[in-house]
């Protein structure tokens, strides 16, 4: 028995008012999205069929902080400030003299860390006057999370859900449907892009990939639409950054400093949320720790991937970023972290990663599942697939504490519950998950198809 506190909250006078924007403290900055025909650096004009000028300026801004509008803070308060909390029992289990700290994303109104950018989105776009909003969606958080922030300021909003996903997730597509979202599996036969894809693919299972070009181009064909992104983009990383500012006051009060960070990356906005606040203090001197990304072994793009330009989208349809990918054609197993399927990384935790500011690994979805069950025996909170693997890397560093002896203080964010994630967990429970991985020829076909600048 312990008496000792485990969990650590901010009033909520304590929200963030600020983002922070990591862009003007790196060493050097990132290198620019590229239009996709000239192969020079993208303008605002490029940008505007699809975002508001607004979250353009963030995209590009070089400030360090930008404001949080008080119409997005009212929805903010919902469910924020977020709690951190020490994982005493998981300790115990594990016989660990490390301390493991987790963020909790899951008690927003769409259960992830997603609403923390869809609800700044909606808010930006409806005060420029847009009435509709179109997405993709992997596991189902982010269409969800887009779902409820229209909801809030009256506009409709249209989701592609990943194929594979859709299938094992309808209680992610009902949820959609309540906050008001039309749904559409992906490929579909409603765009060109999706009916492309399924002429040369009719079981494909789809991928992020192929969902954000049917947005995008849904969104490109009428002038009340925009289109809105769930990760990768320097604005979405941006509006994420409220986990880890929250974090550093919270372990102001635990009294600890972190040693170690872990974050699941698939996109990359999760891992930026929490990690960039910390790089901040890091290259201010105020704190070292190991800063560490981790990844679905079915979808490496730091730890296999390669870092050049390549299309956000398989069809094509965006401007070039650099980043690590596999190829904007490689199409993931569908393993059950669905919102980690994704042929590339964000450009900022790309570059991040090339400054040597962080690191990564990949683990595979059975040590990922094992992990998850040990953590919900333990805490009581079953985890999304996705954060899963953070799970996992914390209780692999735990593990290296306990032969070493040392006593490392692990942060780690879990970015969503995994309520509606039950087939996921059956699959493992019942033996039939597997662990997926793909061939190296595979990889080699997908980049082989990337542009050569």
């Amino acid at each position: 028995m312990t008496t000792e506190r485990s969990t650590f909250l901010l009033d909520e006078t304590q929200i963030p008012t600020q983002w922070y924007n990591v862009v003007p403290d790196l060493p050097e900055p990132p290198p620019p999205p590229l239009h996709p025909g000239t192969h020079e650096p993208v303008g605002p004009d490029d940008l505007a069929p699809l975002f508001p000028m607004a979250l353009i300026e963030q995209e590009v801004s070089t400030e360090q902080y930008v404001d949080i509008p008080g119409g997005v803070l009212d929805v903010y308060r919902i469910w924020r400030p977020s709690p951190l909390v020490r994982a005493r029992r998981l300790e115990r289990l594990l016989d660990t003299p490390a301390k493991i700290f987790f963020k909790y994303e899951g008690v927003s109104p769409a259960g992830s860390h997603k609403p923390n950018t869809a609800v700044p989105q909606a808010w930006y776009n409806h005060q420029e006057g847009v009435t509709r909003l179109t997405t993709e969606t992997g596991a189902g958080q982010w269409g969800t999370s887009l779902a409820f922030a229209t909801a809030q300021y009256g506009m409709d909003c249209e989701v592609w859900q990943v194929r594979s996903s859709y299938d094992q997730k309808p209680a992610r597509r009902t949820m959609m449907e309540i906050y008001g979202a039309t749904l559409h599996a992906s490929p579909s036969e409603l765009t060109e892009a999706g009916r492309t894809i399924l002429a040369e693919h009719p079981d494909s299972p789809g991928s992020l990939g192929i969902a954000i070009s049917e947005a995008v181009e849904a969104a490109l064909q009428r002038d009340d639409t925009r289109y809105a992104l769930g990760s990768v983009l320097n604005h979405v990383l941006l509006h994420q950054t409220v986990i880890g500012e929250e974090a550093l006051l919270q372990m102001q009060q635990a009294e600890a400093t972190p040693d170690v960070i872990v974050g699941c990356t698939g996109g990359g906005s999760n891992f930026g949320g929490l990690s960039f606040p910390f790089i901040r203090e890091k290259l201010a001197g105020r704190m070292d720790p190991v800063i560490r990304c981790v990844e679905p072994a079915a979808a490496p793009s730091l730890t296999r991937g390669e870092y050049r330009y390549d299309f956000g989208d398989a069809i094509g349809m965006t401007p070039l970023m650099k980043m690590h990918t596999l190829g904007h054609g490689f199409i993931p197993d569908p393993i059950h972290a669905g919102g980690l399927r994704y042929h590339g990384m964000a450009p900022l935790v790309s570059h991040v990663y090339e400054l040597g500011l962080a690191e990564a690994e990949s683990i595979g979805q059975l040590e990922c599942f094992e992990a998850a069950l040990m953590f919900a025996r333990t805490q009581g909170i079953v985890p999304a697939p996705e954060p899963t693997h953070a799970i996992a890397a914390a209780i692999r560093e735990a593990r290296r504490c306990k032969e070493t002896g040392e006593s490392k203080t692990i942060l780690t964010a879990l970015c969503g519950h995994g309520h509606l994630d039950m087939a996921s967990y059956e699959s493992y429970l019942t033996g039939r998950m597997q662990d997926l991985d793909f061939p190296e020829e595979q990889l080699t076909a997908a980049l082989a198809a990337v542009p050569t600048l």
